[in-house]
């Protein structure tokens, strides 16, 4: 399709609500719930070929708006229904003109969410939350039906995973009896054995938003800087350096929620171009941020039409791929170029390389107690 030119922002167009989208981890699928009418069915988008397609994947009856779906590479849908205070899946697929489903199975527990795709493309996995503890699943991947594989203590969220083979997992955890939320790796392999990843003082709250493997590079969201105010940072996983919160990841009267960062800049960092949705005064509105950790500024577009907000993925090559959808092209990818790197500055040495994930350092925040620091200036 032809990459649609972005420019930047000059005025906000209201777009009609769109669905959540979830993208394999390789970037082969895509998966959400599409309307016809008053009915919901799900629906795979193909995103690996010269022409991104989509294959409606409905079922007897149509499905409640809230339903989750997750893709898997090899072209299967997983689905989460709810019925009777239980969650059940099954895994969809096409079949000529109909739909193929098959039953893995439910789970009964009051709240639970899919935690991001997983790396190998092949399970998937989902929290359980309790009052006290929180279960993780194994609900599709499995040798039969849901396994309960891992009870952290204490109520977690997000999810973001650390590893390529799908065994550390990153959950923002608060402690049982309560307390700041704190980031931990679980170890799945391990019957989930928790280790500390992510604590920038002792009294912040400090959430993992986003990692990425090649570089190391982490997004966070943490009130280190200003109690109470949480404020987006990064840092690099595995490294002594400190997490930084730079001004340019602060925009006055705006939520900013980062959802891809570039692939394939193995051990540079503060090279990878991250994209951020924009949430400002008009709601329902988003923007499109581009930022990277070595330029001082945020570059600020205007959206897509159509776009799914918050969802896209970057090539190795620093162009952005955002799903939408219009009348005209109900399945379609935008494609955005990374804007062109500020004058390049001086290296920063490389991040050590931990075989397992190591706690962040305390960072040295904005006028107060000096320490280590990472390249100045951002």
């Amino acid at each position: 399709m032809t990459a649609l030119a972005i420019e930047p922002a000059t005025e906000m167009r209201a777009e009609p609500p769109q669905s959540v989208c979830v993208i394999t981890a390789d970037t082969s699928y895509a998966a959400r719930l599409a309307q016809h009418g008053a009915s919901w069915f799900p629906e795979r988008w193909t995103l690996d070929g010269p022409e991104p397609y989509a294959v409606p994947l409905p079922a007897h009856q149509p499905e409640e708006p809230g339903t989750a779906l997750q893709p898997l590479s090899d072209g299967r849908v997983l689905i989460r229904r709810e019925a009777d205070g239980r969650h059940l899946f099954s895994l969809l697929y096409p079949t000529g003109p109909g739909t193929g489903e098959v039953p893995l199975g439910a789970v009964e527990c009051g709240e639970l969410t899919l935690l991001p795709p997983a790396p190998d493309g092949r399970s998937a996995y989902a929290l359980a939350v309790g009052e006290e503890t929180t279960d993780v699943w194994l609900v599709a991947g499995g040798s039969f039906g849901p396994e309960h594989v891992a009870e952290v203590k204490g109520r977690c969220s997000g999810g973001v995973w650390l590893d390529r083979a799908g065994r550390l997992l990153a959950l923002d955890r608060e402690p049982p009896g309560g307390g700041p939320v704190k980031t931990v790796a679980v170890d799945l392999d391990r019957g989930g054995e928790v280790s500390p990843l992510l604590q920038i003082t002792e009294d912040s709250a400090d959430r993992l938003l986003l990692a990425d493997l090649d570089s190391g590079l982490i997004l966070v969201r943490s009130d280190a800087a200003e109690p109470g105010q949480p404020r987006l940072g990064w840092g690099v996983l595995g490294s002594t350096l400190p997490v930084r919160f730079p001004q340019a990841l602060r925009l006055a009267g705006s939520t900013l929620t980062p959802f891809a960062i570039q692939p394939g800049q193995t051990l540079m960092p503060e090279s990878c171009a991250v994209a951020l949705r924009i949430d400002g005064p008009q709601e329902g509105v988003p923007w499109l941020g581009l930022w990277r950790p070595a330029e001082g500024r945020m570059h600020q577009l205007a959206a897509p039409r159509g776009w799914l907000a918050g969802c896209g993925f970057w090539s190795k090559d620093g162009e952005l791929a955002l799903p939408c959808v219009t009348e005209e092209a109900p399945c379609g990818l935008a494609r955005v170029p990374a804007p062109p790197p500020d004058e390049p500055r001086p290296a920063a040495p490389a991040a050590p390389v931990a075989p397992r994930p190591v706690p962040l350092g305390k960072a040295p925040l904005g006028g107060r107690t000096a320490g280590p620091r990472l390249a100045p200036g951002k």
